[in-house]
């Protein structure tokens, strides 16, 4: 996804219809994932990948981490700072919620090009 907004730079934003079709896969494969307890810790752009036929991919579960449960937590400050969510940068314990939060950045950045610059 980080080449196709690169790509789309200087032609103009995606459109609300675009934006929205690939925000909602990008919700449901990250509630699949949460589902099966895993905690991907790196959500981007560059590790999300659309196919010719607009499919979205979630990709490069490197540094994810399987919780045991939904109320356990991480601790590692692992991650892209941009996308970061505050808990993390504490160095506090951290759930699927980060994932959301990172989410959130990612979705700042399709509808305006730009990381978020804390």
């Amino acid at each position: 996804m980080a080449s196709v907004i690169e790509k789309r730079k200087g032609i103009g934003k995606f459109t609300e219809c675009e934006i929205m079709c690939w925000f909602i896969q990008i919700c449901l494969a990250l509630k699949h994932i949460h589902k099966l307890k895993i905690l991907h810790r790196d959500i981007k752009t560059s590790n999300v990948f659309l196919s010719a036929a607009n499919c979205v991919k979630l990709g490069d579960f490197g540094i994810s981490k399987e919780l045991n449960g939904t109320l356990d937590a991480a601790t590692t400050v692992i991650g892209t700072p941009y996308y970061m969510s505050p808990e993390v940068y504490q160095n506090q314990p951290y759930t699927f919620k980060a994932d959301i939060w990172a989410l959130g950045c990612l979705l700042y950045e399709l509808c305006t090009f730009q990381v978020i610059l804390l």
